[in-house]
């Protein structure tokens, strides 16, 4: 009788283990501008969430965004798609999966995305509109206590490909703030967000506009700054 309960323990636990495992779709689809750190990015996240024990895909198939293939992800990564990536069933499927309460990350050119789709806008909450020649600069930490920048000092100097965005959605909670001061080719002013996060349409939201070059993901802040964002997006249950 001892040994029967002791499988029924071992069975049970297993199968509640099963039951909370998180699973996080990388999508990395370009119909623009194709970074040439997406496979490096997409390595490094696996990574990152393999240390937290998180399941991850990567994929750059848009067939995914039904309702049964989106079903089993906790959050999806935009790692730097570009141009018009889903069409309007696609995006259907996407908007209902984002309002059953699932998490979106954007990293870098995720703003470079569905220019023609308000509701994507509102989303990942800005646009891509110009860069200057990756350079360092300073980025001032607005906020050190999100799980993304609080192991961060209040100033990260970094070296990147420092966007200048468009369509700034009102109400983001900025996370981080690029200071134009410190290099070349800016154009927001002193209001240059540069990572940041929100609730949106039932959904919990990340973005961070870093993670243009390769060696950025070697990088062990940037690394934390990566996986505490996608933590911060992954519903609770």
């Amino acid at each position: 009788m001892n040994k029967f309960f002791i499988f029924l323990f071992f069975f049970f636990a297993v199968t509640m283990t099963a039951i909370a495992q998180k699973r996080v779709l990388i999508f990395s689809k370009t119909q623009g501008f194709r970074h040439s750190s997406i496979e490096k990015g997409a390595q490094v996240l696996k990574q990152l969430l393999d240390k937290e024990k998180i399941t991850s895909d990567h994929s750059e198939d848009a067939g995914l965004f039904t309702d049964q293939g989106l079903k089993k992800y906790d959050a999806i990564i935009f790692l730097s798609t570009t141009g018009n990536i889903l069409d309007e069933t696609q995006q259907d499927a996407f908007v209902r999966y984002i309002q059953s309460g699932k998490g979106f990350v954007g990293i870098h050119a995720a703003t470079d995305t569905e220019f023609d789709w308000p509701w994507y806008n509102g989303l990942v909450g800005a646009y891509f509109a110009s860069h200057p020649a990756v350079q360092n600069a300073k980025i001032d930490v607005v906020d050190r206590k999100h799980i993304a920048t609080k192991h961060l000092d209040p100033v990260w100097w970094h070296k990147d490909e420092w966007y200048n965005f468009k369509d700034v959605k009102e109400g983001l909670h900025v996370l981080m703030n690029l200071d134009e001061k410190s290099y070349n080719g800016g154009k927001m002013g002193d209001q240059h967000p540069i990572s940041w996060s929100q609730n949106y349409d039932g959904g919990k939201v990340f973005y961070t506009g870093l993670g243009h070059t390769e060696e950025s993901y070697d990088e062990p802040a940037f690394q934390k700054h990566l996986i505490g964002g996608i933590l911060s997006v992954l519903p609770k249950k």
